[in-house]
């Protein structure tokens, strides 16, 4: 009985403040706003929800965000293979990658305010090496993959530090050995790092993910709000929307159970990619 006494204290902590409460969340989903308040509505509030344009751009989003994601997973992986192989500099270049994961989305989405605004820095760069400038944040064809990039730039390094101490749990010798047989270094990522990182890797992608879908609240109120014409709604920025403008928690907890399952059919199906890439390397 030993293992399950020292296991029940996490168990019920998990079962009393995370499913709990997610049951809850999803039978409030099944229920009414307003004058049907608690009343039982059936699936009224999913139909309602894939009937509203916004939610619908939301859910196009979260399919770029998951074509985005290679990019948001490659650039700290990268970073970390040549920290690991010690180019010049690397012990300074390890602090200043991680530095901004200290600061707040609030702070971050403020500061790309000002250097992304049509006459700001970024622009006036462009403008001085001929090329024209560029609405960021008012293009509603670019908005998401700037608001994308920036918290890529953001929360990079906490993915950074992930591979670092992946690169501390690889075997040196297959990469001497490597290095000695005249491998490049395309080959010695491709053939050597990326197979003997392939658990760090699954985590990364799946953290990355979970994490472009639930931590982009902040740059999107500060940097958009939603716009251009709804362009870079997000599941989360719905969720708000409907819960502390409208009124709405219980469409809002539809839109979180929504949210919740593509998380889940999103990570099952990047782990299983993964898995299958690495048995046939």
């Amino acid at each position: 009985m030993a293992p399950y006494v020292l296991v029940a204290p996490a168990l019920l902590i998990i079962v009393g403040f995370r499913l709990y409460p997610l049951i809850l969340g999803v039978n409030f989903s099944f229920t009414g706003d307003g004058e049907r308040d608690g009343m039982p509505v059936g699936l009224d509030n999913y139909v309602e929800l894939f009937e509203d344009p916004l939610f619908r751009d939301a859910l196009e989003n979260v399919g770029l965000l998951v074509l985005l994601l290679p990019v948001a997973v490659a650039i700290p992986g990268l970073l970390a293979t040549f920290i690991h192989l010690r180019v010049p500099g690397h012990r300074f270049f390890r602090s200043v990658y991680f530095f901004p994961a200290v600061l707040s989305p609030v702070i971050v989405g403020a500061i790309f305010n000002l250097l992304l605004a049509v006459d700001g820095p970024f622009n006036s760069f462009l403008g001085r090496v001929g090329i024209g400038s560029v609405d960021w944040l008012g293009d509603p064809d670019i908005a998401m993959i700037t608001v994308v990039g920036v918290h890529v730039w953001a929360t990079f390094g906490m993915a950074l530090v992930v591979f670092l101490a992946g690169f501390a749990t690889l075997d040196s010798a297959l990469l001497d050995a490597a290095r000695i047989d005249g491998a490049s270094l395309p080959r010695l990522i491709w053939h050597v790092i990326v197979p003997g990182l392939s658990r760090t890797i699954q985590f990364v992608v799946v953290t990355t993910m979970i994490g472009m879908l639930t931590s982009m609240f902040g740059l999107l109120y500060v940097m958009t709000s939603g716009g251009p014409e709804g362009s870079t709604y997000l599941p989360e920025y719905y969720i708000w929307i409907q819960q502390g403008q409208m009124n709405r928690p219980a469409l809002a907890s539809a839109a979180s159970t929504v949210l919740f399952l593509v998380m889940l059919v999103v990570g099952f199906l990047q782990l299983s990619l993964l898995r299958r890439s690495g048995r046939e390397r």
